[in-house]
């Protein structure tokens, strides 16, 4: 009996440290995953040196219109280039035999993909140039796609998919969407490729797309901590210069793509966003405000008229019918608000409680806020739209 009470005792401790070894790397998976949640990867903020789109625009004619297209006047862009075209084709009409309105000119644009090769399709978007009323139909001619550089890169052709529609007759029109702008899908093949050798690079910057000092510091001492050499520094609040180790010399792709997976919690000023024009109100989480006290009221003078008619009685010799003004005229001088006190330091959600709690509206909310800036007590830049 003892035994057994000795083999008892020792199994429950046995058991004792295996739960409590349970817990302990439970709640360290926990606190990983929650920092994994809040953190964010280095391609999701950042952009490498050389990966990069190019904007490529052309000039071009739809046409197959079903008279929704350019009116053909005298001096008219798109008759000019309608009979460019006709004439490099050996086609050599008259002045008066162009007065169909199935043609349209339109700007194609279109954006080339880094590393794209001769051949790679791409997405272009052609959008009415003239006084055209629909797209819907037509098909692009072959338009040569240019970059800044006055070069072509791309060529596109195809039939032009519109999402809008444009209907109606002498007493109603019904338009939905937008008519004059199209797409076509895979309607570019890539002609001349963006010269640009990733493998023989030295080194490799990596701009940050919210520049910021600690983010960027952040950046250069993860991935230091990752290729364990002080390959990576912050030169600016902006980029991050990094300088290829010796191993990955010959792989400086598989570099960037280890690089672009670490995980970093990015940095951020307080900054409060304004648009006027909406009203919408955009607040950083650490927006801080001094102790400040806030009082809103605005004096409204309701004039409701609400005129009576006044007659005489039945029958009766002397009157007659008249109108009577009648006015109402309610005055708020705004005697129920308050001051309402903000302590200092408080957070995001007390600030935006305490501004509620005034029983204001968004854009009388944005004269406070721009009350409070102008007093020094919000510890935040005001940023309006």
């Amino acid at each position: 009996m003892k035994r057994t009470g000795n083999l008892t005792k020792q199994s429950f401790a046995a058991f004792l440290r295996r739960f409590f070894a349970v817990v302990v790397t439970v709640a360290f998976v926990f606190s990983l995953s929650g920092e994994a949640q809040s953190s964010s990867r280095i391609k999701d903020i950042a952009d490498f040196e050389g990966i990069r789109d190019n904007m490529l625009i052309g000039y071009g004619l739809v046409v197959g219109l079903n008279g929704t297209g350019d009116s053909l006047e005298d001096g008219h862009f798109t008759k000019q280039s309608l009979l460019s075209m006709l004439e490099r084709l050996g086609v050599k009409p008259t002045m008066d035999g162009l007065d169909s309105k199935n043609t349209a000119a339109v700007m194609v644009t279109a954006s080339l993909p880094p590393f794209a090769r001769q051949g790679t399709r791409i997405d272009v978007t052609i959008s009415a140039l003239g006084d055209s009323d629909s797209l819907m139909g037509g098909t692009l001619l072959v338009t040569p796609l240019v970059g800044a550089d006055g070069e072509v890169y791309a060529v596109s052709q195809g039939q032009v998919a519109v999402g809008g529609f444009s209907a109606g007759g002498q007493g109603q029109t019904v338009t939905k969407g937008v008519p004059t702008s199209g797409r076509i899908a895979n309607g570019g093949i890539v002609e001349r490729e963006v010269g640009f050798e990733i493998g023989s690079m030295e080194t490799i910057k990596i701009a940050l797309r919210n520049p910021d000092l600690t983010t960027a510091r952040r950046m250069a001492e993860a991935i230091n901590a990752y290729l364990g050499s002080a390959s990576a520094i912050s030169s600016d609040p902006g980029t991050v210069q990094l300088r290829v180790p010796a191993n990955y010399r010959a792989n400086v792709v598989g570099l960037m793509t280890d690089i672009e997976q670490l995980r970093i919690l990015p940095d951020q000023i307080a900054r409060v966003i304004i648009d006027e024009q909406s009203g919408v109100i955009v607040m950083g989480e650490n927006v801080r405000i001094s102790t400040v006290a806030i009082a809103q009221g605005n004096l409204t003078i309701r004039i409701t008229e609400t005129p009576q008619v006044s007659q005489p009685g039945p029958f009766a010799e002397v009157g007659q019918t008249t109108t009577v003004p009648r006015t109402d005229i309610a005055v708020d001088e705004g005697k129920d608000k308050r001051l309402a006190v903000v302590d200092t330091g408080v957070s995001l959600q007390e600030l935006v409680n305490g501004l509620n709690a005034l029983g204001i509206g968004p854009r009388d909310m944005i004269t406070i806020l721009q009350a409070i800036k102008a007093s020094g007590a919000l510890q935040a830049e005001i940023e309006v739209m």
